[in-house]
């Protein structure tokens, strides 16, 4: 869910689900912590960590705090990094380096796995010890390296479209729309209404950093166009990925995206829509319990990511649990994470913090759905999303996407200009 300048470490491996053979440049484990070759050892109880983002929303230490009552010989202390994914990422990789087991379990982006269990920073994990079967499949491939199993999901993400029901319907709009056309004509005939004075028509992410590359592969995918191939291959410089890039490049001239949405991240998005300053925000499904508690509570909904034809595609986001090759206790660890990861926690995150539960049955269950309408949106979203850039230097990637797409959209080069120097600087990294 949730999301900057990117510290890219030479030889890091991160995709999501690509399936892609990556070598690490070097081991920070050992024979004794991570024993990746011979198989970890799930030895010793004890207190453990749980090494997250900051928690705004208070029910990570609910669940923690579930635990501890039941286990109080084998306490877990959360451990709250900064909100900056940058930095939560920055500071787990310093722990690995310095091989220090200050952090047991980590809850990770899902485009982390692949890099963190290469350079073995975290442990390969039994299988059979979790009921992967009953997640959706989408999620459950974003915890693998080399069809190994080396995380656990705990939280899927797909991003939606949050929109203003009460004004679209004053405006004569029945339905929420499914094209960028559409969105901009509701747009404009929800703008002449009295109620929406002031109001701009829609915002995602746009500030250099990580949420800048989910928009804009989400904008090259939903106008049919790829960044990568399964294999990692670049093929940016093309018409459809200039369509897309175009529609955001558009939208900040036209004024249907503010100018100042170009230094928002989730949060700013956040605000902006819940103050009443957005009619479309596209952000990730934690917004909503947040957005009932606001002035807009009861007047929006969620839809699909609008794209250039029809229904968009979503980025696929969320978190997933590993375990740190150099933590101590690592059979209490296991379980804990077994326990974090059920069905149950599962539905206690969905339920108080609104995060995409990775369990099929949670999205079918006709009492959630009444309750949360959105979820069949967001199964349809996560089931149809598309795994950020498929490459093996994912660090190298992502800041020459956030690079050359902050350009177009400030004006620096032009949409085909920077999809012509993108293309280059892809091919250079996944020629590294």
């Amino acid at each position: 869910m949730n999301a900057r300048t990117t510290r890219v470490l030479q030889c890091s491996a991160v995709l999501v689900a690509a399936g892609l053979v990556l070598t690490a440049c070097g081991s920070s484990g050992n024979s004794s912590s991570s024993g990746q070759s011979k198989g970890p050892s799930f030895t010793g109880r004890g207190p453990i960590t749980y090494a997250a983002a900051k928690d705004s929303s208070g029910v990570v230490q609910k669940v923690i705090d579930s635990w501890n009552t039941r286990h109080p010989k084998e306490k877990v202390t959360f451990v709250q990094l900064p909100a900056d994914v940058n930095q939560q990422r920055q500071q787990m990789i310093q722990n690995a380096e310095t091989k220090s087991d200050a952090y047991t379990v980590l809850s990770m982006d899902v485009v982390w796995t692949s890099e963190f269990a290469a350079h073995q920073w975290i442990d390969q994990l039994p299988a059979d010890r979790f009921p992967l079967d009953k997640m959706l499949k989408p999620t459950v491939e974003t915890a693998k390296y080399r069809g190994s199993l080396y995380a656990v999901p705990a939280a899927s993400d797909g991003g939606v479209l949050y929109y203003r029901t009460d004004l679209l319907k004053k405006a004569g709009i029945s339905a929420a729309p499914t094209t960028w056309a559409e969105m901009t004509a509701d747009c404009a005939k929800v703008r002449q209404l009295p109620e929406a004075k002031g109001m701009s028509c829609y915002a995602g992410q746009f500030e250099k950093y990580e949420g800048l590359t989910v928009n804009f592969a989400e904008a090259v995918n939903s106008a049919g166009g790829i960044v990568t191939d399964a294999n990692g291959k670049p093929d940016v410089d093309t018409p459809a990925a200039k369509k897309g890039l175009d529609f955001l490049v558009g939208s900040f001239k036209d004024g249907t995206i503010p100018k100042e949405a170009i230094t928002y991240q989730e949060e700013e998005g956040r605000q902006a829509f819940q103050s009443g300053k957005l009619i479309f925000l596209r952000n990730w499904p934690y917004v909503y319990s947040l957005a009932e508690k606001s002035k807009v509570a009861g007047k929006f909904a969620v839809a699909p990511l609008p794209g250039l034809t029809g229904p968009g595609s979503s980025s696929l986001g969320g978190h997933d649990v590993a375990l740190s090759s150099f933590a101590k206790n690592k059979a209490t660890a296991l379980d804990f994470m077994k326990f974090f990861t059920s069905e149950t926690s599962a539905s206690t995150f969905l339920k108080d913090a609104s995060l995409a539960p990775p369990y099929e049955s949670l999205y079918d269950d006709a009492a959630l759905v009444k309750q949360y309408p959105y979820l069949p949106v967001l199964k349809k979203s996560i089931l149809g999303a598309v795994p950020r850039p498929r490459v093996v230097q994912y660090g190298d990637a992502s800041s020459a996407i956030q690079q050359e797409a902050y350009a177009a959209l400030t004006g620096d080069k032009t949409s085909a200009q920077a999809l012509k120097d993108l293309q280059s600087d892809l091919q250079k990294s996944a020629a590294q």
